[in-house]
């Protein structure tokens, strides 16, 4: 079967102007290029019912893949096929995966969001506009100190860093304003991974420009001597940061492989960031579409929780119903299977294997939200290995379906839209967060970790004990909670994979997002800046002389 890229472009893109007018929003639209275009924001304040939101999750995620925005794509496709009128909302790509190892966020196969090389490459310059925003406040910041310093900011208490959106490790703890007097003020600093970004969160989480001015006025880009926090506001320059988004802030429509309109904007990363598209953009898909398919980044421990405990509480989203992504590979090796080892039947290992699903499917209940288990189907699961999954369901009250949408598209996953569809009908949402804002942030740290993660409780170094009670001196004390976790594991130790016990969660590091309205917990040895492969993926990328893009996927 052919890869990926080749797929790709072997579909026939409709105008990005039909797609618009098969969703009634031809005069809403910004065309970038034939297949690309941006969304007015009008489109999200339309006086008319919102549809229904379907939030795609997965189990904790494995280097054999787990296939979540394929399954995503493909059930908005499956929903279309059965006469749904469905709208997909994803996040945008980061050039960090891209170049590196994990590869984009277009889904895979017959279910993608084309036009995938855009997608995964610049598309319409979001990425870039939020790194260009990021980077113009500390240079602004670095400039006020270095001409006279009116704010009396201490030059060791810089907290705002500069960003890049690759994986350059050697940007993490760096020197800036080395050589002559006439180079700055000399002082530590270090980059994010643009995802990682409080910019990035906080255009995912505005919901007007003057909502969006206002996020930005709050960001703490440093401290006095005397720990006054300094924020964009005192150096009176969030208009010009707010200009730098503006076109940035508008979702971005495109297509599937199927011409089912996709939404795409945003994309902080779930592992260290809040791990959802813009509440924009799946506000607008929500006027767009009677049916409106998300997800949220890596397993439910991360995407999903920050979803419901922040996106939703934050955009006022009601969800409808959730869909748990698992793959018989994945859960083998969940269940101590090599990747090497994945194509040999293995059930004993899918038996250990499933208590990882069994504790996804317990945390998304928590939420009050009906769930749907999607297998996704690899063509080296077995007879045997299928069977005991769907039976395992069964016996234990999940529904659950078989998705192909990898090789099928649409027509792979009519089962299991049909069984979504079911659920919304029969079985009203309750949603509700897991904590009160109200609550101290010990305790909603301490119940995410023992409701989804299955810990003991939390653990807060004496740094991060410091720094949090700054933060609560600050006013920020029922500011909602953003952990920061390897998604390999549901506990802070990536090496126990699985469904493990007997584990406390350890906070080392504690920061403040006051533009995003969230305080970050900093866990294991999880980084804001990433780092690339020994061979990363940029390796086999090329262009060839007549302009054609190779080896992306």
């Amino acid at each position: 079967m052919n890869n990926d890229l080749k797929i790709a472009k072997s579909i026939q893109l409709k105008p990005i102007t039909e797609i618009a007018e098969q969703y009634n929003i031809t005069d809403h639209i910004e065309q970038y290029g034939k297949y690309k275009a941006k969304i007015d924001l009008d489109i999200m304040n339309q006086d008319k019912p919102d549809g229904k939101l379907i939030l795609v999750t997965a189990i904790s995620p494995t280097p054999a893949g787990e296939g979540k925005t394929t399954t995503t794509v493909s059930l908005g496709m499956g929903l279309s096929e059965i006469g749904k009128n469905t709208v997909i909302a994803l996040r945008e790509p980061s050039l960090g995966p891209v170049m590196g190892i994990k590869g984009g966020a277009a889904g895979g196969g017959y279910a993608q969001v084309l036009p995938m090389e855009d997608l995964n490459l610049h598309f319409t310059g979001d990425m870039h506009a939020i790194t260009a925003a990021n980077n113009t406040i500390c240079a602004l910041v670095d400039n006020h100190i270095y001409q006279g310093n009116e704010m009396d900011i201490d030059p060791n208490k810089v907290v705002f860093k500069r960003c890049v959106d690759v994986n350059d490790r050697n940007l993490r703890d760096i020197t800036i304003g080395q050589g002559s007097k006439f180079n700055g003020i000399e002082r530590n600093d270090g980059f994010n991974i643009t995802v990682a970004s409080e910019i990035m969160a906080i255009l995912c989480l505005a919901t007007s420009y003057e909502d969006l001015k206002n996020r930005i006025a709050n960001i703490i880009v440093g401290y006095t001597p005397a720990d006054v926090a300094v924020r964009v506001k005192d150096l009176a320059i969030e208009g010009a940061i707010t200009m730098l988004l503006k076109d940035a802030l508008k979702p971005n429509l495109v297509q599937t492989t199927e011409n089912t309109a996709a939404v795409v904007h945003g994309g902080p990363f779930a592992n260290i960031a809040h791990g959802c598209n813009s509440i924009i953009a799946t506000k607008t898909a929500l006027k767009m579409g009677d049916y409106v398919v998300t997800e949220a980044g890596f397993g439910a421990d991360l995407g999903a929780e920050k979803f419901f405990n922040i996106k939703c509480r934050e955009g006022n989203l009601n969800p409808e119903a959730v869909v748990i992504v698992a793959t018989i590979r994945a859960l083998k090796m969940h269940g101590g299977v090599a990747k090497d080892d994945l194509q040999a039947e293995n059930v004993e290992a899918l038996a250990k294997g499933v208590e990882n699903l069994a504790k996804h499917i317990d945390s998304v209940t928590k939420f009050g939200v009906p769930y749907v288990v999607s297998l996704n189907h690899f063509v080296f699961d077995t007879d045997a290995e299928v069977e005991f999954l769907m039976n395992w369901c069964k016996e234990n009250n999940h529904p659950a379906a078989v998705a192909k949408g990898w090789a099928e598209g649409g027509k792979g996953t009519v089962e299991l839209a049909k069984l979504v569809v079911e659920t919304i009908e029969n079985k009203p949402s309750d949603f509700k967060p897991l904590y009160e804002r109200g609550q101290s942030f010990e305790e909603k740290a301490v119940i995410i970790a023992k409701n989804i993660y299955g810990a003991r409780g939390v653990i807060f170094t004496e740094e991060a004990k410091q720094q949090l009670q700054t933060i609560k001196d600050l006013g920020y004390g029922d500011y909602l909670v953003c952990m920061a976790k390897t998604p390999a594991s549901l506990s802070d130790d990536p090496t126990l994979i699985g469904r493990p016990t007997d584990f406390d969660i350890t906070v080392r590091e504690v920061r403040i997002s006051a533009g995003a309205g969230f305080i970050v917990c900093l866990t294991g040895n999880v980084l804001t800046m990433p780092g690339l492969p020994k061979k990363p993926a940029a390796l086999n990328m090329d262009l060839t002389p007549e302009g054609e893009i190779v080896g992306l996927f």
